[in-house]
C-alpha cells in the first residue's frame, strides 16, 4: 500500500484570517476584489501540490452598526462559484471547493452550478455544505423568522438528498453516444426523472447538465456541534473542523469516524482536516515577532463579537459572562467558553487567543516547529490533513509554501507531484455510482422503435 499522505487545503480570506490583516502594511491594494490576486494564490497553492483551494462565503450584510461593519475588511470578496469558475481556467490539478448555503438557494440551482463547475474543471469541484443563518442575512432574503438550528440541519439534509437525486437523473454515459441515424440525442432509458415532494422541497424533472465527472462533487462539511457531527458522519467526505489541542482533535477524529458505520460508510471515506493557523519564519523568534505585529494591531474600538455573539456591552478586560450561544457555530462557542473558564481569560484575551484564529490551533515558529505539530497530529489520530488558514496574505502563505511544504515532503508525508485522476481520486475517495445504473435498460428494439416513431411524427 502507498504511504499515507497529508491532505492540505488552502483556505484564503481576502487579506488573511487575522482581523488586523487588512490594516497590515503589506495590504496595499484597494478595497475592490481583484481576480488577478486570487488567481496568483491559486497558482501558488497548485505549485505547492495542495489538494484544495477552499472558498468560504458570508452572505448578506446588515445596515445596522455600520461603523462596526466598516472596521472589518475580511469578508468583502467574490462570490465563490463565480471565482472558482475563473480559477478553473488557470489551474489543472487543485480541487475547487465552494461554500454554498442551503438556506438561500434551491437544490436544482446547486446541482446545476456544481455539475457545471465539475465539467469546467475536468473533475475538480467540491461543495462545502453549510446551513448557517443569522438574523441579518435572513433579512437580506426576506425571511422574517429565521429557521432554528435543528430545522436548518433538517432542511440541509433534504436539500442534499434532492441535489444528489438530480445529479443521478442521468446515467454517466447518457450524452456520450448521440444517435444521429435514429434522431435521438440521448437514450431515453438513461434518464431517471426526480419526483420529490418533501417537507421543504418539491422537485419534478431532470437536471439539464450531464452527471458530474466525479459522480458527485467532493462533499465538505464543518459541523462541530452534535447535530453537525452526525450530519458530517452521514454525508461528508471531508470535514473542516476546529480543535485547540491534540487531545480535542483526537476526540473529534475518533468520534466522527465511529459514527459512520451506521450509515454503511468506511472511516476512510471521510478526511478530517482541522484548521491550522500558521505563522512561520526561519526561526521561532522571528515567527513570534511577526505574529506580535498582527496582534498589536487588533482594533477593539468598534465593538467585540465572539462567534456571532455581541459582547460589546461587557468590560473588555473582564470575564466572559454566562451567555447563550448564537444559532450558528454552537460547537465553536462551546470550545470558546470552555477555554475561557479553564484559563480564566478576559474577553480581550479570548479575542487574541481564540477569535484571531477562528478557534483553530495556532502554530507559530520555524519550519521544524510547524512540521512537528502537523506530523504529530497526522500520525497520532488527530487529523488526515489540515485546512491551512494563513493569518496574513499573501506573505503568510508564501512563507508556508517556501518553508513548510519542503519540510513535509522531506519527511515523506506530503506529495511531491500530483497523482493522476480527479479531485476525489487524489483524496483517495470512492466515486459514487449512479444507483439507477444497475437497473435493466430498455431493450435496443424499444429504443429503435422510439426513434422510428419520432422520425415518422407519431
Amino acid at each position: 500500500m502507498p504511504k499515507r499522505q497529508l491532505k492540505l487545503n488552502a483556505f484564503f480570506m481576502r487579506f488573511g484570517h487575522h482581523p488586523a490583516a487588512w490594516r497590515h502594511p503589506s495590504a496595499t491594494d484597494g478595497g475592490r476584489p481583484d481576480i488577478e490576486y486570487w488567481v496568483r494564490l491559486a497558482k501558488l497553492a497548485e505549485s505547492a501540490k495542495f489538494d484544495t483551494y477552499f472558498m468560504a462565503d458570508f452572505i448578506g450584510r446588515t445596515s445596522d452598526k455600520l461603523i462596526s461593519l466598516a472596521s472589518h475588511g475580511l469578508a468583502f470578496q467574490f462570490e465563490p462559484l463565480t471565482l472558482l469558475s475563473a480559477i478553473a481556467a488557470h489551474t489543472k490539478h487543485i480541487g475547487l471547493v465552494a461554500t454554498i448555503n442551503t438556506n438561500f438557494s434551491e437544490p436544482y440551482n446547486v446541482a446545476r452550478v456544481l455539475a457545471s463547475l465539475d465539467h469546467l474543471s475536468q473533475g475538480r469541484a467540491g461543495w462545502n455544505v453549510v446551513s448557517s443563518l443569522s438574523d441579518a442575512t435572513a433579512r437580506n432574503f426576506g425571511m422574517p423568522v429565521p429557521l432554528g438550528h435543528e430545522e436548518r440541519y433538517e432542511r440541509a439534509s433534504e436539500f442534499f438528498e434532492v441535489t444528489k437525486a438530480l445529479w443521478d437523473s442521468w446515467d454517466d454515459d447518457a450524452f456520450d453516444h448521440p444517435n444521429r441515424t435514429d434522431g435521438l440525442f440521448f437514450d431515453p432509458a438513461s434518464a431517471h426523472p426526480v419526483h420529490h415532494k418533501g417537507e421543504h422541497f418539491t422537485v419534478d424533472g431532470l437536471l439539464d447538465v450531464a452527471r458530474p465527472i466525479q459522480g458527485y462533487p467532493v462533499i465538505v462539511q464543518a459541523g462541530n456541534s452534535e447535530t453537525g457531527r452526525e450530519f458530517a458522519a452521514r454525508i461528508a467526505e471531508m470535514t473542516y473542523s476546529s480543535a485547540q489541542s491534540l487531545a480535542v482533535a483526537q476526540g473529534y477524529y475518533s468520534d466522527i469516524k465511529s459514527r459512520m458505520a451506521k450509515y454503511n460508510r468506511d472511516p476512510d471515506d471521510l478526511k478530517v482536516t482541522p484548521g491550522l493557523s500558521v505563522v512561520v519564519a526561519p526561526t521561532d523568534q522571528e515567527a513570534q515577532d511577526k505574529f506580535a505585529e498582527l496582534q498589536n494591531a487588533v482594533d477593539f474600538r468598534h465593538g467585540v463579537n465572539l462567534m456571532g455573539v455581541d459582547v460589546s456591552a461587557y468590560p473588555l478586560d473582564g470575564p466572559l459572562p454566562d451567555l447563550a450561544p448564537g444559532e450558528n457555530g454552537r460547537g465553536r462557542w462551546k470550545q470558546l467558553t470552555e477555554l475561557a473558564r479553564r484559563e480564566n481569560l478576559t474577553i480581550r484575551q479570548l479575542v487574541l487567543r481564540f477569535s484571531v484564529a477562528k478557534g483553530h490551533i495556532q502554530v507559530i515558529g520555524s519550519p521544524k516547529t510547524v512540521a512537528d505539530l502537523m506530523e504529530e497530529w497526522f500520525t497520532r489520530g488527530g487529523a488526515d490533513g489540515f485546512n491551512v488558514v494563513p493569518p496574513l496574505l499573501p506573505g503568510g502563505f508564501e512563507d508556508f509554501v517556501r518553508l513548510v511544504v519542503p519540510e513535509l515532503q522531506r519527511r515523506g508525508i506530503f506529495r511531491t507531484e500530483y497523482e493522476a485522476g480527479t479531485f476525489r481520486d487524489r483524496l483517495g475517495l470512492k466515486r459514487p455510482a449512479n444507483p439507477h445504473s444497475a437497473r435493466p435498460r430498455r431493450a435496443a428494439a424499444a429504443i429503435a422503435s422510439s426513434g422510428a416513431a419520432l422520425a415518422s411524427g407519431r
